[in-house]
């Protein structure tokens, strides 16, 4: 089976963003499928194409996947306008394509929700098979958080998302909110199957050498956020504890801000002018890196802002990262990984808008260096047991290609 599979912001391990869109690809290929990749140039993504684009595109092969490139240099820095005209320019060349290649089936992949455009329209005006994977529930999630305001517009994403789950053949969902933010737009649950986020243990558990950012000693306690510094991930959070903990003294703790985003220098003039010693923010760096990162750390910071649609319909790519490192989660929200972190004693949970239960969270870990130890060997087994990458890839794959339930 030829499969045209669609996601913006595909990356390959090389670069420093999420990579479930390569590992499910590399999946299809080890079971006989052919996969062609229709992505946009992403900031801090590779896709592993070098040459030269030829108005406005390019093609390759990567490690076995057919990939069409387009160039249309997106950042999460991007304003809201200038994002929006990216998604379209994507949607409108991937359109052209869904409707002349030849290939036995469509899949689309959010964020973000104009992904799903070629396929919809494949499915209607050429009768391709479609399946539509939903990674965050589009638009409840930016209506939720206030990042889109405007009713017009929020109505024609409304509409494209019915659309979209309506056209598909069955639904991927990466969190239980998410599955049930399917069926509330009238989906039948026998063409949803849950799907989470996976590990990637080979990766973070390889012989990458350890290192420490530069101002951390080797005492410190470090805990590490590792991931884009926007709206919705309330980096302020971390930042207020690191108040919190300088006020009480805590020098012996550090925490490492990993990544790049829209809200990043913010985030940094603040720190400055609070005099906030104990931030350090760092630029992105790739997966082996990022490994060697973890492996030096003692404690992942999983922190979110409080916005409710959040607690059961996000399936964050660090969460997974860091367990699949063997690394202990602090986790500042309620919802499903909260009760699973718990429940499985990986980690430790905090109130959100909670900066001296976050900086006692902080202090409990770096008084308690036996706890973390036996806190990061259940998360590797968490990890081993339940977020293998190939068990979920292949569960993934059963349904996708075959429409078995996973």
């Amino acid at each position: 089976m030829h499969i045209l599979y669609f996601h913006q912001h595909f990356s390959t391990p090389r670069g420093a963003i999420g990579i479930r869109s390569y590992e499910m690809a590399r999946r299809l290929l080890h079971h006989g499928h052919r996969v062609t990749m229709i992505c946009g140039s992403y900031g801090g993504g590779k896709t592993g194409l070098e040459g030269p684009f030829n108005d406005g595109v390019r093609r390759g092969r990567v490690d076995g996947i057919d990939v069409i490139e387009f160039d249309l240099s997106y950042s999460n820095s991007d304003g809201f306008l200038k994002r929006s005209g990216t998604f379209l320019k994507y949607a409108w060349g991937s359109l052209k394509i869904a409707l002349s290649e030849r290939y036995d089936l469509a899949f689309a992949t959010t964020t973000p929700l104009t992904a799903g455009i070629p396929a919809i329209a494949a499915r209607w005006l050429r009768g391709k098979p479609f399946v539509f994977e939903v990674r965050d529930l589009w638009p409840e999630l930016p209506k939720a958080m206030g990042v889109i305001t405007n009713p017009l517009v929020l109505s024609a994403m409304s509409v494209l998302e019915w659309v979209s789950y309506r056209s598909a053949e069955r639904c991927v969902a990466l969190a239980p909110g998410i599955a049930e933010g399917i069926a509330r737009r009238g989906v039948n649950s026998s063409a949803i199957a849950i799907v989470p986020n996976g590990c990637d243990i080979e990766i973070f558990r390889s012989s990458s050498s350890s290192w420490r950012p530069e101002g951390v000693g080797e005492d410190d306690l470090l805990a590490i956020f590792t991931g884009t510094h926007g709206t919705a991930n309330g980096l302020d959070a971390v930042l207020d504890a690191a108040g919190v903990l300088q006020w009480r003294g805590r020098d012996d703790i550090k925490l490492a801000l990993v990544g790049d985003g829209r809200l990043k220098s913010t985030l940094q003039e603040r720190a400055e002018r609070e005099g906030l010693r104990n931030v350090i923010f760092h630029p992105p760096v790739d997966k082996r890196r990022l490994a060697g990162l973890m492996a030096a750390a003692d404690l992942g910071m999983q922190v979110l802002a409080n916005v409710p649609a959040f607690y059961y319909g996000t399936s964050p790519n660090k969460f997974f990262d860091y367990i699949a490192a063997g690394l202990p989660v602090l986790n500042n929200y309620p919802g499903w990984l909260a009760e699973m972190i718990e429940a499985e004693g990986c980690g430790l949970v905090v109130l959100p808008d909670n900066a001296s239960a976050f900086a006692d969270a902080l202090e409990r870990a770096a008084d308690n260096r036996s706890m973390l130890k036996t806190m990061a060997d259940r998360a590797a087994n968490l990890a081993e047991r339940e977020f293998q990458r190939q068990k979920l890839a292949d569960r993934w794959v059963a349904w996708v290609a075959q429409g078995r339930t996973p």
